[in-house]
């Protein structure tokens, strides 16, 4: 299993936002390509996002499933990538401090041939991908905390 950390300057109810947000979760998750769609009920437990992963023309479809939510403290998702597999990402948001997250990433492969193959390459490349990944999720979050409205002139 995979397990990154990462204090982000912002609140939980802020990175949960964007945790909540479906659709800006190609902007931060590595290797998805594009949303093809999300759920309306996103992230309530048995709502998807259906993504495109990995480069084009190579690209698949799949979706990811909410299988526990928390608000503002946890989201656990049934990631496909078939046919090479399906992974559990959990993904726990801690009070550290005043404006502060502390957010942990585990994700394990638990179906098809990539859970099959469980090695320590597998926990490397998901461990290198998941620091990426969070280090994109703290700064949407950290913007959102900081914007601005725009004003016009």
């Amino acid at each position: 299993m995979a397990t990154v950390t990462r204090t982000i300057s912002a609140t939980p109810d802020r990175v949960f936002a964007v945790l909540s947000d479906g659709w800006a979760y190609s902007d931060w998750v590595v290797g998805t390509a594009h949303i093809r769609d999300v759920d309306p009920s996103w992230p309530a437990v048995g709502a998807s996002l259906h993504h495109k992963a990995g480069p084009w023309p190579l690209s698949l479809k799949d979706k990811s499933t909410v299988t526990a939510v928390e608000t503002d403290r946890r989201l656990t998702l049934r990631a496909g990538l078939w046919p090479f597999g399906e992974a559990t990402v959990d993904i726990v948001l801690e009070p550290a401090g005043p404006g502060a997250t502390k957010v942990t990433i585990r994700e394990d492969f638990h179906a098809g041939p990539l859970h099959w193959v469980k090695n320590k390459i597998n926990d490397l490349v998901l461990h290198g991908r998941n620091t990426e990944t969070l280090s994109r999720l703290g700064d949407l979050a950290e913007r959102k905390e900081t914007r601005q409205p725009h004003r016009a002139s």
